[in-house]
């Protein structure tokens, strides 16, 4: 293998994780297909998970949180009757209910109750840092903390019957930072028993889907998508000369110079179509730089 180019690509390539890599697993795969180190990941997916992960590739690892915000979907399936450790097929059973009885018009109505706004407990087995420590580092020690609930919204949840029985599968458009396990557990919970995730396949980040994910081993630098284009999702302005030359140098403006309104973030073009900056809005009419890539 050659040494990494330190004058490397740019850009962002959507990757169809396959199941039992970690998302750091996708990343070090990618550094190596790709020949260069500056590489990271828009959001976490479970080892047991597949689909759809975004990665950021040179300049545009400082991109990666606008990608990292945009709402996420999920077809996953869910098994009544059987909690577990890691609210997966992956860990331990902690209890067995009867719920044989439970039909769709049970599941819809009961799932029905977790569309909008609602908090979740993160599962121990998570990413998430407390005491900074991760949740899943602390789980393989045998300890357990105490978890904040967070706020997520649910947008939209479908339930289908499967032919495999006490399983169903869910349809989950959610914003950033929705656990489906915990999503899943709860749901079994409030049928009166208890459930866990069985396959798990997140299908869009945004407007990137499963239809343009390829395996890892695919990507090719020819083929990542600009910096402009991996910022599709959001409302991009397209600026003069003049008032490019101010954005390169990351200048504070006026809303009006842009033609924005509102409080962004909003992609900063050239007349070329390549990605100056992303703006935010500012104190009064202004607008700054939440990021800047050319100088």
């Amino acid at each position: 293998m050659s040494r990494a180019s330190t004058d490397g690509p740019d850009g962002f390539a959507v990757v169809d994780k396959e199941p039992g890599w970690t998302s750091h697993d996708v990343v070090g795969r990618a550094r190596r297909v790709l020949d260069t180190r500056k590489i990271g990941h828009s959001g976490t997916l479970d080892p047991p998970a597949t689909g759809v992960l975004v990665l950021g590739v040179g300049r545009a690892t400082r991109l990666l949180r606008f990608i990292t915000e945009l709402p996420k979907t999920y077809v996953a399936t869910m098994v009544l009757g059987t909690e577990t450790t890691t609210l997966d097929a992956e860990g331990d059973v902690t209890a067995r209910h009867d719920m044989t009885g439970v039909c769709l018009d049970d599941v819809v109505a009961a799932a029905a109750g977790f569309v909008g706004p609602i908090e979740q407990i993160p599962p121990m087995v998570s990413a998430v840092k407390i005491g900074g420590r991760r949740l899943h580092e602390l789980a393989r020690e045998g300890i357990e903390v105490e978890r904040a609930p967070r706020p997520v919204t649910i947008h939209d949840l479908a339930v289908e019957i499967t032919d495999a029985p006490d399983t169903f599968e869910l349809t989950v458009t959610c914003s950033s930072g929705t656990y489906i396990r915990t999503l899943a557990a709860d749901i079994g919970t409030a049928l009166g028993g208890g459930a866990h995730v069985g396959r798990l396949r997140r299908t869009a980040v945004g407007s990137f889907t499963e239809a343009e994910a390829r395996p890892v081993d695919q990507l090719d630098r020819a083929l990542l998508l600009t910096p402009a284009q991996g910022l599709r999702d959001r409302v991009g302005f397209a600026v003069d000369d003049e008032i490019a030359g101010a954005v390169r140098h990351g200048k504070v403006l006026e809303s009006s110079d842009l033609g924005v309104a509102g409080s962004g973030p909003w992609p900063i073009i050239d007349s070329a179509g390549v990605l100056l900056a992303v703006y935010e809005s500012h104190r009064d009419s202004t607008v700054k730089p939440a990021v800047v890539l050319a100088g």
